[in-house]
């Protein structure tokens, strides 16, 4: 057996994996669709529910991983096709091309300094923008720069200001072969498409945001530098809105599973709302309260008792904007006291489901079940959450099952164990 595994994803999870399996001794090869390990975790500022700052704990993971001599990073490249022989699996993955030579390039940021074209920035949640030639965020790993040929001008001032002559606009993409013995899928998840949610208006109205594009705005790396704005006028909003479960525990939607982090995410998020913008009223529209893990009812009972944060028990029917103002108008039932709930806010945040990144493209190349809410299907979920069907395959973290990042991390420990084993065996 070859006694190399491989990674396909690398946000935490993936991360988490690679560092525990490379650190047994074995050969990993990690990889990653984006110019940049760090996945999700990459784009929070805090953490729940300690409030920790994100960067602080993934970017040292990520810094490790591009170091560690046992990692090879195959970033901005995707799985092509997989090979199921005996005990070990051929792995062939194309290599985009970036149009920048990974080996010239000192990430010095000169290029993207004089390039003269912005494009809506895919990490900042299109909040900010970034331009043709660009990394995804400063702390990227690896700290290479990428041409976005799509709205490359061909201007060339980027390949005149690059002092090692790294640019390359005739890069070819490349395929790699490799050959391993286990592999771990922890490909990660996506938000629910809100503007499926039509009565909520995510895409039509400016001040109608996701709880992602929250954390950018929240972040001091992100579009403002942390001030809370409104997207419509850059003004400070005085009310917002968060509405729960856009997209879960729906039939009309197919998605009849609980997310269990988006209640955790939300508090935290109104809470650092309450610390950016002193003053601004908070209201939680919501179905039912999930804190069940260490700290989460504490977090929940500050949110309300010191915060002073609004809780409502009920489904938002709709949203509609004011015209003139921008400001948006809900409407919802007061489960417990039968009441309408009638709401003028500045600013309205979606808590979307979590759905799986890549299941079905996976599933092309590498046959592993799916659970009807389509996340990868293990062996047995109730002892072993990481094991597939599939001998040498196993997954971690949200591609297993909807979780927070304790979780992610300690099933990909999991996996990483169980692959190890595995590629011990003669």
């Amino acid at each position: 057996m070859t006694k190399a595994g491989l990674i396909i994803g690398a946000g935490i999870a993936g991360i988490q994996a690679a560092l525990d399996l490379a650190d047994h001794g074995f050969t990993v090869y990690v990889v990653e669709k984006n110019s940049s390990i760090g996945g999700r975790m990459a784009q929070l500022d805090k953490t729940f529910p300690t409030l920790d700052c994100a960067a602080c704990i993934v970017t040292p993971k990520m810094v490790e991983a591009g170091r560690h001599p046992n990692i090879k990073l195959l970033a901005y490249s995707e799985v092509e096709e997989v090979c199921h022989e005996g005990k070990s699996f051929r792995v062939k993955v194309l290599r985009k091309p970036r149009y920048v030579d990974d080996k010239k390039c000192t990430g010095c940021g000169l290029c993207a300094q004089f390039c003269p074209v912005e494009v809506p920035n895919d990490f900042d949640e299109i909040m900010g923008v970034r331009n043709a030639i660009y990394v995804p965020f400063p702390q990227a790993v690896p700290l290479i720069y990428t041409i976005d040929k799509e709205h490359c001008i061909e201007c060339d001032l980027c390949q005149n200001v690059c002092t090692v002559g790294a640019i390359n606009l005739h890069q070819q993409r490349e395929e790699v072969e490799i050959e391993v013995g286990a592999v771990i899928v922890t490909t990660g998840f996506n938000l629910f498409d809100a503007r499926k949610k039509t009565a909520y208006g995510f895409g039509l109205y400016d001040n109608v945001i996701t709880s992602l594009a929250l954390e950018r705005l929240l972040s001091v790396s992100g579009p403002t530098g942390g001030h809370v704005i409104r997207p419509s006028d850059g003004k400070i909003p005085k009310k917002v809105a968060f509405i729960q479960c856009v997209g879960s525990q729906d039939e009309k939607t197919g998605n009849l599973c609980c997310s269990r982090v988006c209640c955790m995410y939300t508090t935290k998020e109104a809470q650092l709302i309450k610390e950016h913008v002193p003053g601004v009223d908070v209201t939680i529209y919501y179905v039912g309260i999930q804190a069940f893990g260490e700290g989460f009812e504490e977090l929940y009972q500050r949110a309300k008792e010191e915060f002073k944060i609004n809780y409502v028990k009920g489904r938002v029917a709709g949203i509609v904007e004011a015209p003139t103002t921008k400001n948006l108008f809900l409407r919802a039932e007061n489960i417990e006291t039968g009441e309408l709930v009638e709401d003028e806010v500045d600013m309205v945040v979606l808590s979307a489901e979590l759905v799986p990144a890549a299941t079905n493209q996976i599933q092309k190349i590498l046959p592993i079940p799916i659970t009807d809410d389509g996340f990868f299907a293990t062996v047995n979920p109730t002892v072993d959450p990481v094991t597939t069907s599939i001998e040498g395959v196993f997954v971690a973290g949200v591609a297993e099952s909807p979780k927070d990042i304790p979780d992610s991390v300690t099933q990909a420990r999991v996996a990483a164990m169980k692959a190890s084993f595995h590629l011990r065996e003669e």
